[in-house]
This record gives structure tokens, sequence and C-alpha cells, in this order.
């Protein structure tokens, strides 16, 4: 099977993009492209830990909903939750319902603000564990790396949840720590050049 499928203007792309009609914008304007905003990076993170057992389209529809329930993923508002704010999120039906994920996002966004006081931001933290171009395997043949492994490593360490070695090379390959779009996609050569212009936090 191709790793590629051809767009509605005739260019190829990654194959996944697809999958759904709003995968396409999400395909050509975000995936990939790197983040340095600390609550960009704390949304996405969580998002993937919500997408666990589920699709990305899910949480794709879902993403304003959740933008909305927290508070736009500023994780010192969420780090002041309440069991009043839990209730009223677990009965929040434009968000995934699912309690532990929940309780993880309260849990990671105290975590988080441990993390800054150490390290300064989030996206420093997070972007010294970009791999090199050598430690790299073929884009979108794996679903871990060696560099997922760490970080997940690291944050559970910390005392972070829901962020498995899959989940966390899912949110490497979104905000743009790795380049995964294959090679033919028409989107690749693109972010890499925002990659190589791109400034690394705390670099």
């Amino acid at each position: 099977m191709s790793a590629t499928i051809l767009g509605p203007d005739g260019k190829s792309r990654c194959r996944w993009c697809g999958g759904a009609p709003e995968f396409l914008v999400y395909h050509d304007t975000e995936w990939g492209f790197p983040v340095s905003d600390d609550h960009r990076l704390f949304e996405k993170l969580s998002l993937e830990g919500f997408q666990s057992g589920l699709s990305w389209r899910t949480i794709l529809a879902k993403r304003q909903n959740f933008r909305a329930a927290f508070h736009g993923f500023d994780f010192d508002r969420i780090a002041r939750f309440t069991e009043s704010d839990l209730d009223r999120l677990l009965k929040d039906e434009g968000i995934v319902r699912h309690r532990g994920k929940i309780e993880a996002v309260i849990n990671n966004a105290r975590r988080a603000q441990e993390l800054v006081s150490r390290e300064g931001s989030l996206a420093a933290f997070i972007w010294s564990y970009e791999p090199e171009t050598k430690q790299l395997k073929e884009p979108q043949t794996v679903s871990t790396s060696a560099a997922s492994v760490a970080l997940s490593k690291d944050l559970k360490g910390q005392g972070w949840k829901f962020v498995g070695p899959t989940t966390v090379y899912a949110f490497m390959q979104a905000i743009g720590l790795i380049n995964d779009h294959v090679e033919d996609c028409v989107i690749r050569a693109g972010v890499e050049r925002v990659r190589q212009e791109f400034r690394r936090p705390g670099g």
C-alpha cells in the first residue's frame, strides 16, 4: 500500500490524512510544525492522553470543547481545580468523560508547574528530547522511539500520568520534535524549512 494519497490539489500527502475530512487541514497546517508555547504543548500532550484507546478524529472533533473545559489548557489554572471542577468535567458531554484521564490532566498540570519552576519552561524541557537526525528511523514506520521512551520515562518519574511511550511519540510527531511526514508528502519540505528556522527553547 502506498504511503501517500493525492489531496484535492492533486499533490501527494501522508495516507493517514485521508481518513477523515477534517484531517487534511490539520495535516497541512499543524501536524509536525514546531511548537514552543507551553500551553499548546500541554494541550497536545493532554489530548494525546485522552486519545488513548480512541481515534484522533474523536478528539479533534471535540478539541474546542476541551479547550473551553480546561481554560485553554492553562496549567496554572488547571492546577487549582477542585472536586467541583472534576464533577463539572465528568458531566461535560462535549469532552471525553473518562475520570482517570481527566484526573491525569489535573495531576499533570501540577507536575507541569513543578517542571517549569525547575527548567524555566515546559518547552525547554520537551525540546531537550529532540532526537538527532541520525537517530531517526523511517517516518511513520514505528509507534515509539528511543527518544519517546526516554521522555516518557522522565515524565513518569516526575509523576506525570497517561504519558506512555506511544502517547509521547504521537505527541513528538504532532509538535514537530520530529518530522514524520513521509518523503513524498508535499508538506514535508515546508515543515522541514520551519524546523530549520525554528529557535529551540532553552537552546
